[in-house]
C-alpha cells in the first residue's frame, strides 16, 4: 500500500524503513529541511542497529522518499502513520499541540480526496486524543468520520536500540478504533509481524503504553531497592532475582494483575511487613517498598467509601476470608472494612461458605474467638437471607452461587469489589476498579 510517515524521529524513521521493507511504499514527512534531505540520500535520521542499511537498501529499490509538503503526502498515500513528538509539560501533563497540527494538516489536505484514508495515531497520547483527533479532521476536511475516513489507535512499543527487532517481533501490536475498515486495514498491514494483532477498544488502545513503562519503572526501582537491602545484608541480589524470575506461575506472570479489593491473609502483609523493617534496620530508604502497604490501605478506604455512598445501613458482606476458597480471617481486608462499618453503625450480615462459624477449627477459630468475637453473630452460610435482607450488597467474593441469584441482585445496590459476571444487568451497580 501506500504510506505516509508524519514525524522521522525515532519511531517515524524505524516505521518508515520496516513498513518499505513490508513493501509499501512510503512517504516520510517531516518540518526538518535536514531529515528530509537524509532519508532522499537513502540514510537515517537517527542511531539505531539495522535501520541504515533497511533504510539505504529501501530507497535504492525506489519505495521510500521524504517531503515536506503535507498535501502530496496525503493525497498520494491511503494511510498517515503520525509520529509527531509528544514531549511533557512542567506539570506533567503532554504537550499535544504538534499532534493537532498535523492532524489538522491531514484534514486541510483530505479536502481535495475522495477515496477513504485511514490515519494511525503511533505517537503516544493520552486516552481522548483519537476522539479529537477525528473531530478536527472533520472540521478541516467537512468529511465524516468512519465513513470518509478512520483513526486507529496504535501505540508502538520499541525500545532504542533494538527498534527494528521490537517492531517485527513485538509482543503484541494493539490497535483501537470505531472504523472497522481502518481496523481490517491495519490487520492486513501488521499481518506478516511476528505478533498477535489485538484489537480493543481506542481509550484502552491510548493508556496501555502508560501503563506498560510504569510497570517498567516501578520494576526497577523495586529491584534496586531489593538490592541495596541485599549489599547491606551481604547478598547476592542477582542471584535474588534470577531465581525470582524463575517462577512464571506467580511472579512473571498474569497473577495478581486483577484489579479489584485490597491483598490480605497471613504471608503478604507478614513479609512485607519484615522486608521494610529489613531495610530500616539498615537505615536504608526504600519508598516504593514503604508505599505498597498505604496504597492497600487506599483501596480499603475506597471500598468504604462506596458503600456510605449509597446512604443505606443495611449492608451484606458476600465473602470474609481474605481469599475464596479459605477460611483464612487474617488480615482480611472484608474484616477490616466490616469493622469499620460497624463502627460507623451500619447493620451488617455475613455470608462466606467456608468461615461458617460452628465449623471453624484451630487457628483460624482461635483468631476469630480472640480478634473478632463481636462478627460470630454475624455470619451465617444462608446466601438468600444476606440477599434479601440487606440494602447493598459488598461482593467480595465471586462465588459461583452468586449466578442464581442475579434476579435478586437486580433490585439491589451492588457494591462489587470482584467483578461478578452475570447475564441480568444490574441496574444500581457499581464497580471498585471499572
Amino acid at each position: 500500500m501506500n504510506i505516509s510517515v508524519f514525524g522521522l524521529g525515532y519511531v517515524g524513521c524505524v516505521s518508515l524503513g520496516c513498513l518499505a521493507q513490508d513493501g509499501h511504499n512510503v512517504i516520510g514527512v517531516d518540518i526538518s529541511k535536514e531529515k528530509v534531505d537524509l532519508i532522499n540520500h537513502g540514510k537515517p535520521t537517527i542511531i539505531e542497529s539495522r535501520i541504515d542499511r533497511i533504510i539505504a537498501d529501501q530507497f535504492a529499490q525506489n519505495r521510500i522518499n521524504a517531503t515536506n509538503d503535507y498535501r502530496k503526502a496525503v493525497l498520494e498515500t491511503d494511510i498517515s502513520i503520525v509520529c509527531v513528538g509528544t514531549p511533557s509539560t512542567n506539570e506533567g501533563h503532554l504537550n499535544l499541540e504538534s499532534i493537532f497540527k498535523v492532524t489538522r494538516q491531514i484534514g486541510e489536505a483530505l479536502k481535495a480526496k475522495d477515496k477513504f484514508h485511514t490515519v494511525v495515531i503511533r505517537s503516544t497520547v493520552m486516552p481522548g486524543t483519537n476522539h479529537r483527533v477525528c473531530e478536527i479532521i472533520e472540521e478541516e476536511s467537512g468529511k465524516k468520520r468512519n465513513v470518509d475516513f478512520g483513526v486507529v489507535s496504535n501505540p508502538e512499543f520499541m525500545r532504542e536500540g533494538s527498534a527494528v527487532e521490537d517492531y517485527y517481533s513485538a509482543a503484541m501490536t494493539v490497535i483501537g478504533s470505531e472504523s472497522k475498515k481502518s481496523l481490517d486495514i491495519m490487520k492486513m498491514i501488521y499481518g506478516d509481524l511476528n505478533a498477535p494483532v489485538v484489537v480493543t477498544e481506542i481509550k484502552v488502545a491510548e493508556l496501555i503504553k502508560y501503563v506498560n513503562n510504569s510497570f517498567h519503572a516501578l520494576k526497577i526501582a523495586f529491584a534496586n531497592e531489593v538490592g541495596n537491602i541485599c549489599k547491606k545484608a551481604g547478598i547476592d541480589s542477582h542471584r535474588v532475582f534470577d531465581i525470582f524470575c524463575q517462577d512464571n506461575k506467580l511472579n512473571i506472570s498474569s497473577k495478581y494483575f486483577k484489579p479489584g479489593f485490597a491483598y490480605g491473609g497471613s504471608c503478604l502483609p507478614k513479609d512485607l511487613k519484615a522486608l521494610k523493617t529489613l531495610a530500616h534496620d539498615y537505615y536504608l530508604k526504600s519508598p516504593v517498598i514503604d508505599s505498597i502497604n498505604q496504597s492497600n490501605d487506599i483501596q480499603k478506604d475506597i471500598a468504604f467509601n462506596m458503600v456510605a455512598s449509597t446512604g443505606k445501613k443495611k449492608i451484606g458482606i458476600i465473602g470474609l476470608s481474605f481469599k475464596p476458597g479459605t477460611d483464612d480471617l487474617r488480615y482480611s481486608p472484608a474484616v477490616d472494612l466490616v469493622e469499620r462499618l460497624l463502627g460507623k453503625g451500619y447493620q451488617i450480615k455475613i455470608y462466606d461458605k467456608n468461615v461458617f462459624v460452628s465449623e471453624l477449627t484451630g487457628t483460624n477459630k482461635v483468631y476469630v474467638e480472640q480478634h473478632i468475637p463481636h462478627l460470630v453473630d454475624l455470619i451465617t452460610n444462608d446466601l438468600e437471607c444476606v440477599l434479601n435482607e440487606s440494602d447493598v450488597l459488598v461482593i467480595a467474593h465471586n462465588y459461583e452461587e452468586i449466578s442464581n441469584f442475579m434476579g435478586v441482585l437486580s433490585h439491589k445496590v451492588v457494591v462489587d469489589l470482584v467483578r461478578i459476571e452475570g447475564s441480568i444487568p444490574l441496574q444500581n451497580y457499581q464497580g471498585i476498579c471499572w
